[in-house]
């Protein structure tokens, strides 16, 4: 039986941990193992953490002594589950659908350069076929909405991919280490029909801690903290603004990398415009 292994980082949000571990738990199967890094919280969250230190689905937990964010405890676990043959990250403001790991294996296992295959985090009012399906394609029983990436949370990636491309490089970003495996002919993407991962950081979620200004300003997503964002109702616009740009943004690689991509974005910028590739 193939080994999964599952990284999910909390910092300071009790009830989202709450909820994002139990989840995990219950939507994974038992050839899939959970490393939970803690980013230094608070008590409230290290007693939710601990509340899970013997759960048999929890390989181990880690309390780390300061908030390194998310860079450095992938690259951690990237480097520490090498007997893996997938691994995955789940955010602690995510709440994973049902047998999505089994879905997502058996793609793995029927498509052999499948590389980073996702869960969708967007609402269904934010879906569009007629974008989305330029970039929707069949592979056997499982489609793929492609793109170079996916976000860094609720994806299943081959660890090989690590032995072909090499690991996170000093600060690169998910993003970024999507599109080199992407340059290098894996198959990225969200799998189609959609596997919904519900994002508790977008204000129109069910289980959102985001219901007013106040709470917006609390709970600040790590995104709309590092896009300067100051509303709810300003990330809001943004979270519908992302899904349309990601149905229907290019599918190669090299509209992101390279020489030319790099003429390309350097001329928008001097416009003042907006680099963005489309499909």
């Amino acid at each position: 039986m193939m080994k999964i292994k599952i990284l999910l980082i909390t910092y300071n949000r009790p009830d989202y941990a709450r909820m994002s571990l139990e989840r995990l738990c219950d939507t994974i199967p038992k050839n899939a193992r959970i490393t939970v890094w803690d980013n230094a919280s608070e008590n409230q969250t290290i007693q939710v953490v601990k509340a899970f230190e013997k759960h048999p689905l929890v390989e181990r937990v880690i309390y780390n002594k300061k908030n390194e964010r998310l860079w450095a405890p992938t690259k951690w676990f990237w480097e520490n589950s090498k007997d893996a043959d997938f691994i995955s990250k789940v955010d602690d403001d995510c709440l994973m659908p049902p047998k999505w790991c089994e879905i997502l294996e058996k793609a793995h296992n029927d498509m052999p350069h499948a590389g980073i295959l996702g869960c969708w985090r967007f609402l269904p009012e934010d879906f569009n076929l007629s974008k989305a399906s330029r970039k929707i394609y069949a592979y056997g029983p499982h489609m793929v909405m492609r793109n170079c990436w996916v976000e860094g949370s609720g994806y299943l990636m081959k660890r090989s991919i690590i032995d072909n491309i090499g690991t996170l490089r000093q600060n690169e970003t998910f993003t970024d280490f999507c599109i080199r495996a992407s340059a290098k002919g894996f198959i990225n993407g969200w799998y189609y029909p959609f596997l919904y991962q519900e994002h508790m950081d977008d204000p129109r979620a069910r289980h959102t801690g985001i219901k007013t200004e106040e709470d917006f300003k609390k709970l600040i997503p790590l995104s709309a903290e590092k896009f300067g964002i100051r509303s709810k109702d300003a990330w809001t616009e943004r979270l519908k603004k992302s899904a349309q740009k990601l149905q229907e943004c290019s599918i190669d690689p090299y509209d992101y990398i390279g020489i030319k991509a790099k003429v390309k974005r350097k001329i928008h910028t001097f416009l003042g415009k907006e680099y963005f590739p489309k499909a």
